[in-house]
């Protein structure tokens, strides 16, 4: 758990993905069309890693995102947040876009 803690305090916007997953591209794309060039951690071979956002209660476990160190959920968390226009502001606060 530390490790994750540890690399999502490291940028602005974190993303933990798997290579094969669909909503794992859409939510980088949509990163990448707001502007921000969030940290990809693929977590194909890391069973350690997949578990420790598991026990970080990351759920689904695939994708989770972080913004400004802080959890901010999976897809459907995101696309919400990206609806109601928060994702933006959020992105604005963590520095990881700037207007």
């Amino acid at each position: 758990m530390d490790r994750v803690k540890d690399l999502a305090s490291k940028k602005a916007a974190v993303v933990f993905t798997k290579s094969s997953c669909c909503m794992c591209h859409s939510i980088k794309a949509l990163f990448y069309d707001l502007g921000a060039s969030p940290a990809i951690h693929e977590v194909d071979h890391d069973a350690d890693m997949e578990w420790a956002l598991q026990r970080l209660g990351c759920n689904p476990t695939i994708p989770v995102v972080f913004v400004g160190g802080k959890y901010i959920g999976s897809t459907r968390d995101v696309i919400s947040l990206h609806v109601d226009g928060s994702l933006k502001q959020k992105l604005i606060e963590a520095r990881a876009i700037w207007f």
